[in-house]
């Protein structure tokens, strides 16, 4: 905390762990996982939305190439409703290849 004044200032961290507990408590751990999930999230959102323009696609277009609506489409590309399935459905649907690093066993395509 900074004090300038008469006002105190309080840095994110100090916020975060009067908020949600210091870090390594299960609220805060929680707190934690759930940001990193949205922010994975977002960025896959965001590179449906790159690879759908660069293909020159309309939400509606590509909506009715996976068979869903627009509506479904742009809750996607905000990192909204994000599973495997539908990540296959419109990665396939665009014709984009999608492989997963697996340690061991390598690269595995999933279509």
């Amino acid at each position: 905390m900074i004090q300038v004044g008469d006002m105190k200032f309080i840095d994110f961290e100090e916020t975060l762990d009067r908020d949600f507990g210091p870090v390594g408590t299960p609220r805060r751990d929680e707190f934690e996982r759930n940001v990193d999930e949205s922010v994975h999230a977002y960025k896959l959102g965001e590179a449906i939305r790159q690879a759908r323009i660069s293909q020159n696609l309309t939400q509606e277009q590509l909506g009715k190439k996976v068979g869903v609506q627009k509506a479904q489409i742009s809750r996607l590309e905000r990192g909204k409703s994000i599973s495997l399935s539908n990540i296959t459905r419109i990665f396939k649907a665009m014709g984009i290849p999608l492989t997963l690093e697996m340690g061991n066993i390598g690269k595995v395509a999933l279509w």
